[in-house]
């Protein structure tokens, strides 16, 4: 999983997968963890209204504050949706916070509680209404099943880049459901959104990760030590980037109504 951008609250929002698949991939911005929380709207640019760290105050000398988000439903292939998190997802949360390593480097409950799964839930919601980015559940399409997070975060929208962050449960796992959400996100993000550069946070040993960053069309760039924090301890972070000047992202994202 890649890791998700840092939350405000502690840690952020993907995973360790100690089982055969892809595991979190972490962001590092506010907002979201690893491939991570999962803590974007769709035109050819983002509008200067929609993009954090844009515009002016005339009345104060305060930052203007981002506008809020819309997070859009959006198909990953033929068999799984992207859509904004709902409180029927209180199930999904429930498996996560069993995984050993999804609440590491998430905010979703290290222990299971129905108001702490619906506090998480509220936390997306609030990621999207303070434009800190567009937090996706996977839902599998024939039968509504959640299985997993995503989420595109824009700490650093401003200076031209933006974070992408993941997690799986393992009931998801295996079926090509990360790399098929990754693509949609990255294909959206720099085609509808047009932002310059997207890069996601990968714990060395996470090969399975990423492995599905290069397949999606991501560089390995290079190794940050001691990176993140991880439950106790400080983490190296593998980090891969794909600019939008590197070539179109196979699949389409297709928003639905």
């Amino acid at each position: 999983m890649a890791a998700p951008a840092p939350d405000p609250q502690p840690a952020s929002d993907p995973v360790r997968d100690t089982s055969p698949g892809p595991g979190p991939v972490r962001d590092t911005s506010p907002g979201n963890g690893p491939g991570p929380d999962p803590d974007p709207d769709a035109d050819s640019r983002p509008d200067a209204d929609a993009r954090p760290g844009r515009g002016t105050d005339a009345d104060t000398d305060t930052a203007p504050r981002p506008a809020p988000l819309t997070v859009p439903s959006m198909s990953a292939g033929p068999d799984f949706v992207l859509r904004p998190w709902e409180m029927s997802d209180l199930p999904l949360i429930r498996e996560a916070a069993q995984d050993p390593y999804i609440p590491l480097i998430t905010t979703v409950p290290p222990r299971y509680s129905d108001r702490a799964a619906e506090e998480f839930v509220r936390r997306q919601w609030d990621r999207a209404a303070t434009g800190a980015g567009y937090p996706f559940a996977i839902v599998r399409s024939r039968d509504r099943r959640p299985v997993g997070a995503i989420g595109l975060w824009l700490r650093d929208l401003p200076e031209g880049r933006a974070s992408i962050g993941y997690w799986m449960v393992p009931y998801g796992r295996g079926q090509g459901v990360t790399r098929a959400a990754l693509r949609t996100v990255t294909g959206w993000a720099l085609r509808d959104l047009g932002i310059p550069r997207l890069q996601l946070f990968i714990e060395p040993w996470n090969t399975a990760s990423a492995r599905i960053a290069v397949d999606v069309g991501y560089r390995h760039e290079g190794l940050l030590r001691g990176w993140q924090q991880v439950g106790d301890e400080r983490r190296d972070m593998a980090v891969y980037g794909l600019l939008n000047s590197d070539g179109p992202v196979d699949g389409r994202a297709v928003a639905s109504n």
